[in-house]
């Protein structure tokens, strides 16, 4: 079993900052893209950002140059520091990941996080 667990939401006032972290841990043989996705109440749920291990990142235009998505491979964690929040950035946050599991190894299943709150106060 793989399970992502996130942490580090809560409420922030606007120009504020905020970092999330994801662990992910279980019977992993290898993960391939973490990623964080968000959504707001009323919408669906979108993409943040994502990084491979050991690629350049990506990012929705509507976080870049504020959000910086950085992964480290040996914790099995990947981080998303968001600077210079703003009221529309408020929704839950959900990390996603692409693992492939000791006991299916030819198989690469995505998984995802229970959620955390971030609330950004104008």
């Amino acid at each position: 079993q793989v399970q992502l667990v996130e942490s580090g939401g809560g409420l922030v006032q606007a120009g504020g900052s905020l970092r999330l972290s994801c662990v992910a841990s279980g019977r992993i043989f290898s993960i391939n893209a973490m990623a964080w996705y968000r959504q707001a109440p009323g919408k669906e749920r979108e993409f943040v950002a994502a990084r491979t291990s050991g690629g350049s990142p990506a990012y929705a235009d509507s976080v870049k140059g504020r959000f910086t998505i950085a992964r480290d491979d040996a914790k099995k964690t990947v981080y998303l520091q968001m600077n210079s929040l703003k009221p529309e950035d408020t929704a839950v946050y959900y990390c996603n990941a692409g693992v492939r599991a000791l006991d299916s190894v030819d198989y690469e299943y995505d998984y995802w996080g229970q959620g955390t709150q971030v609330t950004v106060s104008s």
